[in-house]
């Protein structure tokens, strides 16, 4: 094969763009956490850095992207032409539905890691301070296996969702968001909730942590948005630039929701509107154009600022916000397609021989891929959370779901990692009077004490 020296190199920025933003997303998740729990939040993440990518090479990427003709089996999941073949990835060519990329094998299959990385790494926000790391682990394990491989396949990789039901996601917005999301949904409700939620304040403890989050996930979107269309064309920029304007439009639409609910806006909310932008335009970046983005990024900024509340009315515990990020920006993204999908953005939408579908209602396509994005998503919520809480509920039968509620109240970073974010304790030793505190002014109960005792300390500012 001749290797395309440009799309080869924008595929392989794009990968490190997205692995990138499993880094971000534990910045992101761990200010939203409590102090006492900020370590195990950032480990869940990192954790699955090492654990996808190794499972990702050995069998993931074969049965998400293995292709055996058109047996009926191809369209539920892949099979092993990929499986230990040595160095052939890098002298066999990608080909997008029988077309030339000139990118290597190895580098897509690369790319397509990092979105395996991040998706399990997703659900970690839904659990925070009380779920055992081993069982975390475990359930990474069989949730990549049982659900993100085979939903991989069926959206991307020649299955059901994208062949049959011809329903559309450029980026992942129903393999990734909505996946994760409906898996979080299903985890914390076998979990349970926090001890002393919600009557107690469990607010984010570290807001520039939050922020800064923020920023490295909407950097990195833009490999995981623009990269997606893999070859460098003119629909590649249309992602690029759908990307930056619906994040705008989001961050705008939650502070604008957040300040008339709530009378001010937040750095927090600023941040969690940016992400839910992220979100909804990834499913609709590769199809849309910008003014219809900017209209997804408004919708889906206010209506996920609402929807983080559903929580408090329903009675479920999804720590971070998953759920009403994540699961309701997915399906917005996911159904605005079925709107403004344009083949004036993307040829491949109407092409039989590639995309096969059709454009959206406010392009004279009708309701017919309306229809298809709420099947496809539809299909892969109810399967994502019936294996998540199938997998969930072995986890608990086992007795390694939940931390003890010892655990739990003292830290869930000294009972499972034995380190702390923080080392506030006085540097002249406890009790001699001296130290940092002392040269502070501030005596009395610690940070760390009032946080394990879950009170509010005077020497601790919390913000959020």
């Amino acid at each position: 094969m001749e290797i395309n020296t440009g799309n080869t190199a924008w595929l392989l920025l794009s990968s490190a763009l997205v692995l990138l933003m499993t880094p971000g997303l534990a910045l992101f998740y761990g200010g939203l956490n409590r102090s006492k729990g900020v370590l195990n939040m950032m480990m869940m993440s990192f954790s699955c850095i090492g654990l996808v990518s190794v499972l990702w090479v050995i069998y993931g990427f074969t049965l998400a992207f293995g292709v055996n003709g058109n047996d009926g089996l191809n369209t539920v999941i892949g099979n092993f032409s990929y499986f230990g073949t040595g160095t052939s990835g890098i002298t066999e060519e990608w080909l997008f539905f029988g077309a030339k990329t000139g990118i290597p094998t190895y580098a897509f299959m690369g790319f397509q890691m990092m979105f395996a990385i991040i998706t399990v790494a997703l659900i970690s926000g839904a659990v925070s301070d009380r779920m055992k790391f081993a069982g975390w682990v475990i359930f990474a394990l069989a949730w990549f296996t049982l659900v993100y491989v085979p939903v991989a396949h069926w959206v991307w990789g020649g299955g059901f969702v994208g062949s049959k039901i011809r329903a559309l996601d450029f980026a992942g917005g129903t393999a990734v968001h909505i996946n994760a999301g409906a898996a979080a949904l299903a985890l914390c409700l076998i979990l349970g909730k926090r001890a002393g939620w919600p009557r107690e304040n469990m607010r984010p403890h570290n807001v520039p942590f939050v922020a800064l989050g923020a920023g490295l996930l909407w950097f990195g979107w833009f490999g995981f948005n623009a990269g997606s269309e893999l070859t460098v064309d003119g629909t590649t920029v249309f992602a690029f630039l759908n990307t930056q304007v619906a994040t705008a439009a989001a961050l705008v639409g939650w502070v604008v929701v957040e300040w008339i609910r709530d009378g001010k806006p937040t750095l927090v909310g600023a941040s969690s509107g940016a992400v839910a932008g992220l979100v909804a335009i990834t499913p609709a970046c590769g199809f849309v154009a910008p003014l219809p983005a900017v209209l997804i990024g408004l919708v889906a900024g206010a209506v996920c600022a609402l929807a983080v509340g559903l929580k408090y009315r329903l009675g479920y515990d999804d720590s971070l916000d998953v759920v009403g990020v994540h699961f309701v920006g997915g399906w917005i993204g996911s159904l605005a397609i079925g709107f403004f999908a344009t083949a004036q953005v993307n040829a491949g939408i109407t092409d039989p021989a590639i995309l096969n579908a059709s454009e959206g209602l406010f392009y004279g396509g009708g309701v017919t891929q309306l229809g298809r994005q709420f099947l496809g998503s539809l299909v892969v919520t109810l399967y994502s959370f019936a294996i998540a809480a199938a997998i969930a509920l072995i986890i608990r039968s086992a007795k390694g779901l939940r931390v003890s509620p010892e655990a739990e109240i003292t830290g869930i970073d000294i009972a499972d990692h034995g380190e702390t974010g923080y080392d506030l304790t006085p540097s002249g030793g406890a009790g001699t009077g001296g130290g940092a505190f002392a040269m502070a002014g501030l005596t009395g109960t610690t940070p760390a004490q009032a946080d394990t005792e879950g009170k509010a300390a005077s020497a601790e500012k919390v913000a959020g």
